[in-house]
């Protein structure tokens, strides 16, 4: 069996009566494709983003038994008003349950809530659970705070309570430290990187022991830092013996490799040599497969660079399916 944690999806179309602020779907002359107006964002959409008949028929082309899908990022409109971002949240958890109840074999939902109004973020997740779908989705910061910032804490707390799923997908930031044309590469490992140690530094993580918690790309960089939060925090390399004369910063809780092997990343980061080194560091038990479909094309066939590293039978079963089934709260 094999899962994809990572595909979006679009509305195909929006209520011709709601709030102005709502994107529209406007028809591609000669073509089953529209176009997502959105603010200023013009984006060109294939049907496959919105019709579950041609979603069944890229999976079966693909090898995918089972998709996890979640709005497209930029439905994540965090400076929406309250009211507007609820209105939308809710709309596009309708069209997401609809197309899942199409064949809940093979779709598994996340919908969205209005992160910058966390009351009524957290009261709309009993709605997403009666709608069937598995969890949320959010972005990586909410009008410029991590999601570990204290505000956040009683989303998580109720998402947790629920038995809920949340996918932090990265969400590029425009920054003056780098070009534009880093939004979708370095500013999103930095964006990961950002919300993961926001997890762990702010203390969400800790209050949240059962939180199913996945990150788009590996959380970026956040891997190749959890070393050196690990020394400072116990004062030790290659996670040896606590050693608190060299300690920077010790505590008392659980070490940050520990906090981060309780979460969930997907293993779209392109290259088997990443891969290894998050094996190696946080386990196969925490690595699903992701592949940003159909916004980005899958690797033909799906999980080629997995299915090409050789790995143990059991490593395999882990990253193809069984730890999408465990986050998803499947097992």
């Amino acid at each position: 069996m094999l899962i994809d944690a990572h595909a979006h999806l679009l509305p195909g179309h929006y209520p011709e009566h709601g709030p102005e602020c709502f994107p529209s779907m406007e028809a591609v002359a000669g073509s089953t494709d529209r176009t997502l107006v959105f603010g200023e964002m013009r984006f060109r959409a294939k049907d496959v983003f919105f019709t579950a008949e041609r979603r069944i028929e890229a999976q079966d082309a693909s090898g995918v038994d089972l998709e996890v899908i979640s709005p497209m990022p930029p439905l994540l409109k965090y400076d929406l008003d309250p009211a507007d971002g609820l209105a939308l949240a809710q709309h596009v958890n309708d069209v997401t349950a609809e197309l899942c109840s199409h064949a809940p074999d093979r779709f598994a939902g996340l919908g969205m809530v209005p992160m910058q109004d966390p009351e009524a973020a957290t009261a709309e997740l009993a709605a997403i659970r009666e709608r069937g779908l598995a969890g949320v989705e959010i972005a990586s910061n909410i009008l410029g705070d991590s999601i570990g910032h204290e505000r956040f804490l009683g989303f998580f707390q109720e998402a947790e309570r629920l038995g809920l799923s949340v996918f932090v997908h990265a969400m590029p930031s425009p920054m003056s430290r780098l070009p534009a044309s880093a939004m979708g590469t370095y500013v999103v490992g930095v964006e990961g990187m950002f919300a993961a140690a926001s997890m762990v530094l702010g203390g969400t993580a800790a209050a949240c022991p059962d939180l199913r918690l996945s990150f788009s790309h590996a959380a970026g960089g956040f891997a190749m830092m959890l070393p050196r939060a690990n020394y400072f925090w116990g004062g030790a390399w290659n996670e040896g013996p606590v050693d608190l004369e060299r300690a920077v910063m010790p505590d008392d809780g659980p070490s940050p490799l520990e906090i981060a092997r309780r979460f969930y990343y997907d293993s779209m980061v392109f290259d088997h040599r990443t891969i290894r080194y998050l094996i190696d560091l946080l386990g196969a038990d925490r690595l699903l497969v992701g592949s940003d479909f159909p916004a980005m094309l899958r690797e033909d066939p799906v999980a080629k660079t997995l299915k090409e590293m050789d790995l143990p039978e059991d490593q395999w079963a882990d990253i193809s399916s069984r730890n999408a089934l465990r986050w998803l709260g499947r097992d």
